[in-house]
């Protein structure tokens, strides 16, 4: 996946694309040049919390917001039988193939969700949150998402190798 930034003319729409799509492959390069087990390994026990668990819960968020709530599908998580978005984060069995698989399989469906619906003013039920919100703002939400996990994924990859920056 490659990192471009965001458009700097673009509409809002564009724009929105755009700074999604860099978090995406900002948590991709995170994990670029990594063994399994690397990809595996928690920075800070007794927290499970690797890379590679980041990775599988964003297939979960992204499957979650897009496939669920925008296009309203009726397809149970990947890692959970309930609706436990933290089962991702155990990736002590999984493998950059799986993972990644998952993930990509993901962001491939909600471009397709998102692109489908003719507006950012598309409104749908978010049930967790007892309310209606607008695909402009699951996008937002999405953002905030990947940064703040991007966040834990730069701490994540300098205590397994040392790499930092952006």
């Amino acid at each position: 996946m490659e990192r471009t930034g965001p458009p700097l003319a673009g509409d809002e729409r564009e724009t929105l694309r755009g700074f999604l799509d860099y978090h995406r492959a900002t948590l991709a390069m995170k994990c670029e040049g990594l063994t399994d087990e690397e990809l595996r390994r928690p920075a800070s026990p007794p927290s499970t919390l690797s890379l590679l668990g980041l990775v599988r819960h964003m297939a979960e968020v992204e499957r979650h917001w897009f496939r669920r709530t925008v296009a309203g599908e009726d397809v149970p998580f990947v890692w959970s039988d309930g609706s436990d978005f933290q089962a991702a984060y155990d990736a002590s069995g999984s493998t950059r193939a799986e993972a990644f698989a998952a993930w990509e399989a993901e962001v491939a469906e909600a471009r397709r969700v998102e692109a489908a619906a003719d507006s950012l003013d598309l409104t749908v039920r978010v049930p967790r949150w007892e309310a209606d919100a607008t695909l402009r703002l699951i996008m937002q939400h999405m953002i905030t998402e990947y940064a703040r996990h991007n966040g834990h994924a730069d701490f994540l990859r300098e205590a397994v190798d040392g790499t930092v920056g952006a």
